[in-house]
């Protein structure tokens, strides 16, 4: 008997690419069910080589489902996880609305899949942010080799981490551009297309982002709070795929060399860093693909232990759906949840 799995956000980005990954990794579900608002009642969507109608939240009963995954914002999050784990189904959630409840475990799978077993107090467990997802997987292995002081980090992040609405945003201004039409900044601050924006989600008192606050606490929650880190994250007129330039200071000496052999063969991660035009991972190849991608990987020599290197991933997948998918496996491989109708 397989499990039953809710999809709250189905017709969003996210949630359409929850479904794609349940169906891809034949996750064992017997039954998958998609929810949305009312206003996406009756809408269809893809599930393999099936198609879900889209099924109202606020209607909907979760007694019967063992697992949901909730892509529907903190502020639904917030209303709905907890009524759906008093009801007996793990939620994994993918918005920012428990991930600093320390009650909540916030876990990524090759980082720390242990401390998944704190999902009993609330039955809810937490998705990093998409940004410090990938960072996460790539600091993981080189902190246990040679233990992280610091890490400064400067994202370029795509649009698609914003929703539907900014992709349909850079893809609109970039036409009007072309076209000597009218460039309509509506989602973001300025303008998208052609430009960068060094500002992600509210500003906060010291000057920094939300979005850069996420990634110092979060990487605190999974990796070490001993970990000190800077970043400053920017929105890049990409579709799809975060990129960072990360800066790490270690206590003891790594070189390059002993650093890309950790990296190749720690889970999660494929190296590709042949120092030549071309011999990196950008956005575009990493559109679509499930791994982190690690380039660019040199020792700096301005800092005692130091080292560089250039991360990317397709955060629609690692920094989100496919994170959230991989947590549900976990939870299926180690038996910490049991499908409601075998019970019975």
């Amino acid at each position: 008997m397989g499990y039953k799995v809710a999809v709250v956000g189905a017709t969003g980005n996210v949630g359409r690419e929850m479904l794609d990954i349940l169906a891809e990794r034949a996750f064992p579900a017997d039954t998958v069910v998609a929810l949305a608002s009312r206003r996406s009642l009756g809408q269809e969507v893809s599930f393999g080589d099936k198609t879900l109608k889209v099924q109202a939240l606020d209607q909907y009963d979760f007694s019967d489902t063992d697992i949901c995954l909730m892509s529907a914002g903190g502020e639904t999050s917030k209303e709905w996880s907890p009524r759906i784990g008093q009801q007996g189904c793990v939620v994994i959630d993918n918005s920012s609305a428990f991930r600093y409840d320390s009650d909540v475990p916030l876990i990524v799978p090759e980082v720390n899949a242990d401390a998944v077993v704190g999902f009993t107090k609330k039955n809810i467990i937490a998705n990093p942010n998409c940004s410090t997802a990938q960072l996460v997987v790539a600091l993981k292995p080189l902190h246990e080799a040679a233990t992280i002081k610091r890490v400064v980090v400067a994202t370029y992040q795509s649009v698609s981490g914003a929703g539907k609405d900014a992709m349909d945003e850079l893809f609109n201004q970039t036409r009007a551009v072309f076209t000597a039409g009218e460039v309509k900044v509506q989602k973001f601050p300025k303008r998208i297309a052609f430009n960068v924006i060094p500002h992600i989600d509210v500003f906060m008192e010291d000057g920094s982002t939300k979005e850069e606050w996420k990634m110092v606490a979060e990487t605190k929650k999974m990796l070490d709070p001993k970990i000190k880190l800077t970043a400053t994250c920017v929105r890049v007129p990409v579709f799809i795929g975060h990129s960072e330039a990360v800066n790490v200071e270690f206590e003891r000496p790594l070189s390059a060399e002993e650093a890309t052999q950790i990296l190749r063969s720690a889970p999660g991660i494929l190296v590709d860093d042949k120092r030549e035009p071309g011999g990196y991972i950008t956005p575009h190849e990493a559109a679509g693909e499930d791994a982190t991608y690690i380039s660019r990987i040199r020792e700096d020599i301005t800092v005692e232990n130091g080292l560089s290197f250039w991360c990317v991933s397709d955060n629609l997948r690692k920094g989100a759906a496919l994170n959230t998918v991989q947590i549900a496996e976990v939870l299926v491989n180690r038996k910490l949840i049991q499908p409601k109708q075998k019970a019975a």
